[in-house]
């Protein structure tokens, strides 16, 4: 069985994954020491504060990303790697909640965070094994008519990318019985998340900017001008972003309750032969299935079945991921039933309460961005693209999720994981009947 290792910021090392394991190689970064000052400070090297600082470095602002471990450490290092266009929330949930006007001006920005990502990738020669295609997997009758809903809900906000799959069509993608059908988007894809990390923050670097890493933030200091305090120095700035999604804690108190940290889980298996590969998934397509637990899954570039799954509320670690894992696995290709299981790891996401991401001000020279539920890929490059065009003076994308009311988790940060494990039963309960 495999060990999962545990990480944190400080010691500064990668979790246990197949990521850090075949990560190209990367500068060792100083951390902050002594006073610095400069015109952007960005909280975290995640996607998010990746892509604010690139697209401010692109502009010609001076920018520093303060980071406690190492660039791509939390969730954007860990994830499933899967190019997943929208956000957790569909375009009708977010209409009957906020209106048809948010949800067209959504409706307008949901694929661009793909296309941020192919951008850079292409412009900054990123090595990160970007492959195309994602399929949604349907185990039911009722999935498909969701999928179709769907499909004609995107059709209507001008996206004509997806592509209905009955059970046979499914089979060209993915060689399982367990599916009833599914849907392609030809715009999404995959990718190795930790790479693609590491390649922007060389990109930023080119640039001009400064990333600091092994450098925990202990303070935050909003007015008269934001001031960053580590443990071995100060970072002063006309502008302050903070993007440290899931994994920033308790440092900035106004936003500790607006999210919780909820942890998935992935399993990376021996090299598997080619054609065992090219069976198991004949187009390259990552997948991902629409049940509420849902299971999400790929090939590697050295032809690794990627597994992810499960959902621990509160962000804890199960005690062991592939025991939790390989039973879902094998359930989908009951021939891996022996392969061997030679990574297991777990990282955190931030989910808010609307499964909406969220974007604001803290004060008139502090901007945050958190709460992708799942979805943080593309919607992380997306926010950080507006984040910079705030800071640049245009607004328009910002006002757009500025002013989104955020709804607290019932029960509070003390109730709200117990909240959300009952809320999981009774819907993983619906995904098992098949209603």
């Amino acid at each position: 069985m495999f060990e999962v290792t545990q990480s944190y910021p400080e010691n500064g090392e990668h979790t246990g994954s197949y990521y850090a394991a075949s990560a190209n190689p990367s500068p060792k970064r100083a951390a902050v020491a002594g006073r610095i000052d400069v015109d952007v400070a960005v909280v975290g090297a995640g996607f998010s504060g990746l892509s604010t600082a690139l697209h401010l470095a692109e502009r010609g602002h001076q920018v520093a990303v303060i980071e406690g471990a190492k660039v791509g450490w939390g969730a954007s290092g860990r994830n499933g790697g899967q190019i997943v266009n929208g956000l957790n929330a569909g375009l009708d949930r977010i209409e009957k909640r906020f209106g048809r006007e948010k949800a067209e001006a959504i409706g307008q920005l949901v694929q661009e965070g793909g296309n941020i990502i192919r951008e850079k990738i292409a412009t900054y020669h990123i090595d990160c094994d970007l492959k195309p295609l994602n399929v949604f997997a349907a185990y039911t009758s009722n999935h498909m008519r969701d999928l179709e809903a769907k499909k004609a809900l995107w059709q209507r906000h001008g996206m004509d990318d997806h592509v209905m799959l009955d059970k046979h069509e499914l089979r060209d993608h993915v060689s399982s019985d367990v599916y009833a059908g599914g849907m392609l988007d030809t715009t999404g894809g995959h990718l190795h998340p930790l790479n693609l990390a590491l390649g922007e923050a060389a990109a930023i670097e080119s640039l001009g900017g400064r990333i600091y890493e092994q450098s925990v933030v202990t303070q935050i200091t909003h007015q008269p001008t934001p001031v960053i305090t580590t443990e071995h120095g100060t970072v002063h700035c006309k502008t302050l972003v903070l993007c440290g999604n899931a994994y920033l804690g308790s440092t900035e108190p106004a936003l500790t309750s607006r999210v919780m940290p909820v942890s998935t889980q992935i399993i990376a298996t021996e090299p598997l032969d080619a054609d065992t590969a090219n069976a198991l998934l004949p187009s390259g397509a990552c997948i991902e299935d629409v049940r509420y637990i849902l299971d999400y899954f790929r090939l590697s570039a050295d032809n690794r079945l990627l597994f992810g799954g499960g959902t621990v509320y509160g962000g804890t670690d199960p005690a062991d991921v592939e025991k939790k894992l390989r039973p879902a696995m094998t359930r989908v290709f009951p021939h891996l039933a022996n392969v061997r299981v030679e990574h297991a790891w777990s990282g955190n996401f931030a989910l808010s309460y609307s499964r909406v991401p969220q974007m604001g001000k803290l004060a008139p020279s502090v901007y945050f961005a958190h709460g992708y539920s799942g979805h943080g890929v593309t919607g992380s490059h997306l926010f950080g693209r507006i984040l910079a065009d705030a800071i640049d003076g245009d607004q328009t994308g910002f006002a757009i999720f500025e002013d989104l009311p955020w709804v607290p988790f019932p029960g509070g940060r003390r109730l709200r994981a117990p909240y959300s494990t009952l809320g999981s039963w009774w819907y993983g309960l619906r995904d098992k009947l098949g209603v």
